[in-house]
């Protein structure tokens, strides 16, 4: 999914129209992953390596399963049975590797490496991309502590809104939830620019009610989406 200049432009524009109502700052992120979940990967191989292969012993694991693996003659009668226990652990840890190998692969794909990371994860790394773009822009240090960025990720499917301290003890959570919902429409729909707008007027319209423009009602944040 991406945004052209003229869709770009449409979102500056609603930012510059919802702040000349308010002296609060409203900033727009369009993130396209905050994270690469290697971490989830790898512990999902980690996991498959450990337990999958289990399932074979009861059905008698040995190293003829793999080409290779097994010599057609032994070296002496004493020694078989240390040969094939040597031979089996060896099989053991070959497809302990593969099963590892196959698995991380397969999560790496985008659409199932979000399929099996846990919802929670996402989002806690969703917050965690907002928070910091929100200290990067300098949304924490308007004069009134009235900053607002709204950050969408894309390949995580989450929506993110961070309230500086001014504005978020005035306002009930569930403002920011119905900004959150109506960018996600926007999305679903496959209309960010839409989503971005709609997000911005209702974001400006509480701070218009709680921090009405001041004397100059001076830009401190550059109306503008950015897109990482």
């Amino acid at each position: 999914m991406k945004l052209t200049t003229q869709a770009q432009e449409r979102i500056a524009a609603a930012i510059a129209a919802a702040e000349a109502r308010t002296s609060g700052e409203i900033f727009c992120v369009l993130a396209r992953r905050v994270s690469s979940y290697r971490d989830v990967s790898l512990g999902w191989a980690a996991a498959a390596a450990l337990i999958l292969p289990l399932g074979l012993i009861p059905l008698g694991l040995e190293a003829a399963w793999i080409p290779g693996m097994a010599d057609s003659w032994e070296a002496a009668q004493l020694a078989a049975r240390d040969v094939s226990i040597g031979h089996a652990l060896s099989a053991y840890a070959v497809i302990q590797a593969v099963v590892f190998l196959v698995t991380y692969l397969i999560t790496r794909l985008p659409p199932v490496t979000r399929w099996v990371t846990p919802r929670a994860v996402r989002r806690a790394r969703v917050r965690d991309a907002a928070v910091q773009q929100f200290l990067a822009h300098g949304l924490h240090v308007t004069k009134a502590r009235t900053g607002v960025l709204i950050l969408a990720a894309l390949s995580d499917h989450q929506v993110e809104v961070v309230a500086d301290e001014g504005i978020h003890g005035k306002v009930a959570p569930s403002v920011w939830g119905d900004a959150v919902e109506v960018l996600s429409q926007g999305l679903r729909r496959g209309d960010p620019a839409a989503g971005f707008e709609a997000a911005v007027e209702l974001c400006g319209g509480v701070l218009a009610a709680h921090f009405p423009p001041g004397a100059g009602n001076p830009n401190e944040v550059p109306d503008r989406l950015v897109v990482i």
